[in-house]
């Protein structure tokens, strides 16, 4: 039984999934769009608005938090210098997934992960 079990798996174990989220997040910060599956695209969802949210606060506790996560000092400061001022007023809902046809070569849903102006 799956009781108290947060998040999906995606066919991982903890560690390569972890790194995983964590390149696509510093990818989505870097680029504010990005192509995957809808499975990954709902997974990066909370985690990415959850940095948005940290951004918007530029303290240096903050900043260190990010730069735990993310994996470059350009991700980060974009973070801070550019969708932080960007979403002041905004409580939350930065995000929104867009589905796309189905791949070609194995059927897997693709989704764009892209951020709301």
């Amino acid at each position: 039984m799956r009781h108290n079990r947060k998040g999906k798996v995606l066919g991982r174990t903890k560690a390569p999934r972890e790194a995983l989220m964590r390149s696509l997040a510093t990818s989505f910060i870097i680029y504010e769009k990005i192509k995957t599956t809808t499975a990954k695209a709902k997974a990066l969802r909370p985690i990415v608005e959850k940095y948005i949210t940290l951004g918007k606060t530029d303290t240096l506790h903050n900043r260190r938090q990010a730069l735990k996560y993310l994996y470059t000092e350009g991700a980060v400061k974009k973070l801070f210098e550019v969708w932080g001022p960007r979403y002041q007023d905004r409580k939350g809902g930065y995000t929104r997934i867009v589905k796309l046809t189905p791949r070609q070569n194995d059927g897997a849903e693709v989704s764009v992960i892209e951020a709301v102006k």
